[in-house]
């Protein structure tokens, strides 16, 4: 099973709808809030080149956002992703 890493904020209504598509798929969601942590922040700017959340990963492979998440659902790309070990 794969592991997937989210950064996102605590309103977000973008995250919520990531993280209840992965947990549809039986996927457990590692989240890092954020908002309130600048250093985290900074973080995910730096290995993503986004500003904006979610930022999602599946093992170390960054998938994007909510928009990209989906698009690969609508693909039918992401259960192959999911399937992948960690």
């Amino acid at each position: 099973m794969a592991k997937i890493l989210m950064y996102s904020t605590r309103i977000c209504p973008y995250c919520v709808r990531a993280e209840r598509l992965l947990q549809q798929k039986g996927m457990t969601v590692t989240k890092i809030l954020v908002d309130h942590d600048a250093a985290q922040m900074q973080h995910m700017i730096q290995i993503t080149g986004r500003y904006t959340v979610p930022q999602i990963f599946i093992n170390d492979t960054h998938v994007g956002g909510y928009d990209d998440l989906a698009a690969l659902e609508r693909a039918g790309r992401l259960d192959a992703l999911l399937a992948m070990p960690d």
